[in-house]
């Protein structure tokens, strides 16, 4: 099956998937899925695959569905809830990032078979974790702004699509550029590094966009504010 199939294939199912944890859990399995996700994801970045020609990192899926979830929150339960939700993707991507430096720093056993495996995916490369927290932080902080804003503009429900498309699409972009800044300036010559930007966008804004029937879906749906039971 060839990578552009799977890829297509692997949206549809990150985003129904994310669907299915908020109609089962509410609120709270969208708060899962956004710490989840940002953890995924930037385990998922250090494989690079080809599409349409093009060599892309995955994780740009993934990473896509927390704009989602957030825009979810901020339109049904309100900007302050969505804010706390970028605070919980913050601190589990944080949290993980120390549990395993630590993980890391225990001397492996004889017959282990794990810890070269663990550290190539978990070892830090300080600028690209650097880059990584700022960017998250930065564009998902904008994204609940953004949204707001828009929603303001553009309150009616036939306008959800504006309101949706434009805030992930413009904070795709903040975060784009603030990760490839603060990760590769530098590294790579000039033209090499607006390649890597360009394409990381390029997929980050078709994310975007195929996530707009699953807000829509999400919009629709009856669920409560909290689906747990006593």
């Amino acid at each position: 099956m060839p990578n552009e199939l799977i890829w297509i294939l692997f949206a549809l199912v990150n985003f129904s998937l994310l669907l299915l944890f908020y109609r089962l859990f509410g609120r709270t399995g969208l708060y899962v899925w956004i710490g989840m996700a940002t953890v995924i994801a930037n385990i998922q970045v250090l494989k690079t695959v080809d599409l349409i020609g093009l060599t892309a990192t995955l994780g740009n899926i993934l990473y896509g569905t927390a704009y989602l979830a957030t825009d979810i929150i901020n339109e049904k339960h309100g900007k302050k809830e969505a804010k706390k939700a970028v605070w919980l993707g913050f601190a589990t991507l944080v949290t993980m990032t120390i549990i395993m430096q630590i993980a890391l720093a225990f001397e492996p056993g004889a017959e282990d078979i794990a810890h070269d495996a663990l550290a190539t995916i978990f070892s830090l490369i300080p600028r690209i974790v650097a880059g990584s927290l700022a960017a998250y932080m930065i564009s998902q902080y904008f994204d609940v702004w953004i949204y707001d804003k828009l929603r303001n503009l553009f309150p009616s429900d036939r306008q959800l699509w504006i309101r949706n498309n434009g805030s992930t699409v413009i904070s795709q972009f903040v975060d784009t550029i603030v990760f490839c800044t603060i990760a590769f300036y530098g590294t790579y010559p000039f033209d090499i590094w607006l390649e890597i930007f360009i394409t990381t966008y390029v997929i980050k804004f078709a994310v975007a966009i195929i996530d707009t029937p699953f807000m829509y879906i999400a919009k629709n749906m009856h669920v409560e504010k909290s689906n747990s039971t006593n």
